[in-house]
């Protein structure tokens, strides 16, 4: 047999992977499109070789949640639910009270978790991810990339 009849499958180690770190602007961009780029970017979809049972993802800093667009009327009639666990005590805020209230980044964060795994890996991506309502973040050390939705 040939020599390429036996390669094998290449699959990441944890040890062998570098993270590096991204900014996104949300200014005007469409919440949906936005998760979703976010959340390949996590995952680590973006990568040469991706690997489902590892965290292959890299760190992603969004900036200007606040600011981000929601299309039709979903801006008034998306409804996000908590519940404390007691009877009767189901809250339900709208897209609008979160963006325009002190928790607007909660609204992207909710967006991306939607589309990452249910399970440890998922909330390990979840956890490289930092998402910020206004234009600062504290992470100039780890000199971000910008990254463009493009």
């Amino acid at each position: 047999m040939s020599a390429q009849a036996h390669r094998a499958t290449q699959s990441a180690r944890p040890a062998e992977i570098e993270r590096v770190w991204f900014v996104i602007d949300a200014d005007e961009k469409i919440l949906g499109r936005l998760a979703t780029r976010v959340a390949s970017v996590l995952k680590g979809k973006h990568r040469v070789f991706v690997t489902p049972h590892v965290d292959c993802g890299d760190f992603v800093i969004v900036v200007n949640a606040e600011k981000v667009k929601l299309t039709g009327k979903k801006r008034f009639t998306k409804k996000y639910y908590r519940h404390s666990g007691y009877t009767g005590s189901l809250k339900e805020t709208t897209a609008d009270d979160l963006l325009s209230g002190p928790y607007a980044d909660r609204v992207v964060q909710k967006a991306v978790a939607g589309m990452l795994p249910k399970n440890s890996l998922g909330r390990k991506m979840l956890e490289k991810l930092r998402v910020y309502a206004g234009p600062e973040h504290p992470h100039a050390a780890q000199k971000p990339e910008e990254l463009h939705l493009a």
